[in-house]
């Protein structure tokens, strides 16, 4: 196969070199549902073979919205099914020519009208089993408005509605110990989730919304208790139904590798905050959700497993357990992601400027506060001099640099630079009593050794004011630093709409709260040089429209 497309590629490249530039053939795949409506047909294998035949079919999958686009060079093509697809008890599969004309589109529509229909039983699993009544692709037109995204402090994932009360099922191990969460419902809505119950290490979390606010999104249907487990086995296909981080909810497609009593191994893949949807079998039931491993810092490659739906049901009934005269977390509309990105010529422009990279910066007694802007994140991950010669710099210049470079397990959110204002909240280290008494020991007997510092504290939450108005954050984001095998310390990375603090409040405070005291903060006032400063590094941003 891979020599195949090797081939077809050689093929494709020889049309254009010799002046014969490709068609695109556009491909839509749509089937009406009970209500006669345009249902998309996701997911579905097409073979595309030239004729007369040069090389093996190229095979292309159709996208969520049952379409496919495929650059050919000119010729006569036969588009055909790899296998029928299932939708409402009947079986369809597809096989139509297309000429395919240098420079021009070319659109193929495959619906009920030109499909054959099938017998069930071509569809039939190896297993003997009936064949589900609808192929699973069929289930992201059904339940893709259940599921969305979940933002706790350490982490992203996705989660579905499993009941009418407000219940949302995630991944324990994406939640952790975080005892509040933020869900966000669609690009413009997110609102304040309360944790009932989590199992961080490798079982479910439930989290609670208003119900009010989950009115539309249908609840995603669990046997709860079960009375069988829903069968699975090495080789089975599932799909599980995914809200990545800036990306809109997709479905994704792997088999099962490895069982195991309470949890199953995978092949999927999964994007950053794609971990806690459901997963379904090849007959369309629910039998568990992703998870991946708490510490996982590569998106796309930790190893995915299924938390069966046992497991699941008891996380429900425990949460269920808890909600009996407790009422249901308020529904305050939280501020989102700005739409927009950066201007890609300040960005550039940023990248290019001479002068190092340096955060403007605050403190208070126990933390080093600094602010963080898209041109200081552009200008430290370009210049090679400031980023890539790690032996030439001085410590101090290393930590001001891993202040805009080095941003943990939230990397994955900041790649792209998005429009925000970070604020960054580091403990600051300071000598204890007894070890500074082994120093100066040490250095009467000829012994120079360095501070041996610790951390003063460890951070535990922000409050910013606008004058005498607080501000809620985009993002409460928290970076956990391992400091040994039975200790880590916390820093706060919180990120602000670009407005939200700046000369036009007149006066900025941030009220920074630590492990040590949790109930008494510490108020600091920003300069308001500083605040100029941050406001002027917004201008592009807020010129091109904001």
């Amino acid at each position: 196969m891979r020599r195949a497309c090797v081939l077809a590629a050689l093929v494709f490249a020889t049309g254009v070199l010799f002046g014969q530039a490709p068609g695109v053939l556009h491909v839509t795949v749509i089937l009406l549902n009970s209500a006669k409506a345009a249902t998309p047909v996701p997911h579905h294998a097409l073979l595309i073979s030239d004729n007369p035949a040069t090389a093996e079919p190229r095979r292309v999958l159709t996208g969520a919205d049952g379409t496919v686009e495929v650059a050919l060079r000119p010729g006569l093509y036969t588009i055909e099914s790899d296998r029928p697809v299932t939708f409402l008890g009947q079986a369809y599969q597809w096989t139509e020519m297309v000429d395919v004309v240098a420079g021009r589109d070319v659109t193929l529509q495959l619906t009920a009208a030109n499909a054959e229909i099938v017998p069930l039983a071509a569809v039939a699993p190896a297993t003997g089993a009936a064949p589900p009544d609808s192929d699973p692709s069929f289930l992201f037109a059904t339940w893709q408005g259940s599921v969305m995204a979940i933002w706790s402090p350490t982490s992203r994932a996705s989660g579905f509605v499993v009941d009418r009360q407000g219940l949302i099922a995630t991944s324990g191990s994406a939640i952790g110990a975080a005892a509040s969460v933020e869900v966000q419902v669609s690009e413009s809505l997110k609102v304040p989730g309360r944790v009932l119950f989590s199992q961080p290490a490798s079982g479910a979390a439930i989290v609670w919304v208003d119900p009010g606010i989950l009115s539309g999104p249908t609840p995603i249907p669990l046997a709860c208790p079960p009375e069988t487990t829903p069968p699975l086995d090495d080789g089975d296909e599932i799909v599980t139904i995914v809200s990545p981080l800036r990306r809109r909810t997709d479905q994704t497609w792997g088999e099962v590798t490895t069982l195991s009593p309470r949890a199953v191994a995978t092949d999927l893949r999964l994007g950053f905050g794609g971990a806690g949807g459901p997963v379904f079998n090849a007959a369309g039931t629910v039998v568990g959700l992703t998870s991946v491993a708490a510490d996982s810092d590569v998106p796309g490659r930790a190893e995915v497993t299924v938390v069966r739906a046992p497991f699941i049901c008891e996380a429900i009934s425990a949460a269920r357990a808890k909600l009996t005269g407790m009422a249901p977390p308020e529904a305050p509309h939280l501020p989102v992601d700005p739409t927009r990105s950066f201007p890609a010529g300040a960005i550039e422009d940023a990248e290019q400027s001479r002068g190092a990279p340096t955060p403007l910066a605050s403190s208070s007694s126990d933390f080093d506060v600094a602010f963080i802007t898209p041109p200081m994140v552009a200008r430290a991950r370009r210049r090679p001099e400031w980023t890539g010669r790690a032996g030439t710099r001085s410590p101090e210049a290393e930590a001001r640099l891993g202040l805009i470079t080095d941003f943990g397990s939230w990397s994955e959110f900041f790649s792209d630079v998005p429009p925000v204002l970070i604020v960054r909240v580091t403990p600051k280290l300071v000598e204890g009593f007894w070890k500074r008494l082994a120093r100066e020991a040490a250095r009467t007997q000829g012994a120079q050794l360095p501070p041996f510092k610790d951390f003063k504290t460890s951070f535990l939450r922000l409050q910013a004011a606008c004058g005498d108005a607080e501000v809620t954050p985009i993002h409460p984001f928290v970076l956990e630093h391992r400091v040994s095998e039975k200790a880590s310390v916390r820093e706060g990375l919180y990120v602000f709409d670009p407005d939200a603090l700046g000369p036009p409040c007149g006066r900025v405070t941030l009220t920074l709260y630590s492990e040590k005291t949790p109930e008494t903060g510490e108020t600091i006032t920003i300069d308001p040089a500083v605040l100029e400063r941050l406001w002027q590094e917004f201008a592009p941003y807020r010129g091109s429209g904001g």
